[in-house]
């Protein structure tokens, strides 16, 4: 009893530890994601989960820019719209499962990087409007069975394609814009520049 006793607290520093280097790693990426220019903040007063946000760096953004939010936890949100980025941003973000909006409108983002979205299994929004996305990238979305809604105006994406999906996911909202006859938001979803 006494081994039992005496190994439970020698475990206990053990994990303790691990939380404080995970803590660390957190504040050192909110640190150098904010000296960068962009931000982390958290989105409410009972509510840990961080919002980052990117897009008014603009053309101050690269995808390196992107890498310290591998090490945050409990992020909510990711918002890279009229960035510069390219699909190797995006495999920065592949561990951070807890995402629930991620807007990648107006960036450089293809086919290929969708692939890094396959294990944002929380995810509900994603803003695509403005990409060269395709058919073959909108494939890869079939295993986002959370994702609620999903802007399209201006991609690549075919009818067929959309239609494809729709059915895969049928909880989905699809909104294909003003191409197709629809508004290419919704006025919740409306930033300050007028995009979704």
């Amino acid at each position: 009893m006494k081994h039992l006793i005496v190994f439970s607290l020698l475990m206990v520093p053990a994990f303790s530890g691990n939380v404080l280097r995970a803590d660390q790693a957190h504040d050192d990426a909110v640190k150098a994601i904010e000296e960068s220019g962009g931000s982390v903040r958290q989105i409410a007063a009972d509510d840990d989960r961080v919002a980052v946000d990117f897009h008014l760096l603009r053309d101050g953004v690269s995808d390196e820019t992107i890498a310290p939010a591998a090490k945050l936890q409990n992020v909510y949100e990711v918002h890279l719209g009229g960035a510069p980025i390219t699909d190797n941003a995006l495999a920065h973000l592949e561990t951070l499962t807890s995402i629930e909006r991620l807007h990648l409108e107006n960036t450089k983002i293809t086919d290929a990087g969708l692939s890094s979205l396959k294990k944002l299994t929380n995810l509900k929004y994603l803003n695509l409007y403005g990409t060269t996305v395709t058919d073959a990238g909108l494939e890869r979305l079939t295993t986002l069975k959370s994702l609620e809604k999903l802007y399209l105006w201006q991609t690549k994406v075919t009818d067929a394609s959309a239609a494809k999906l729709q059915k895969a996911l049928p909880d989905l909202e699809i909104n294909r814009g003003w191409d197709t006859g629809e508004q290419p938001q919704d006025a919740a979803e409306t930033n300050a520049s007028g995009r979704p």
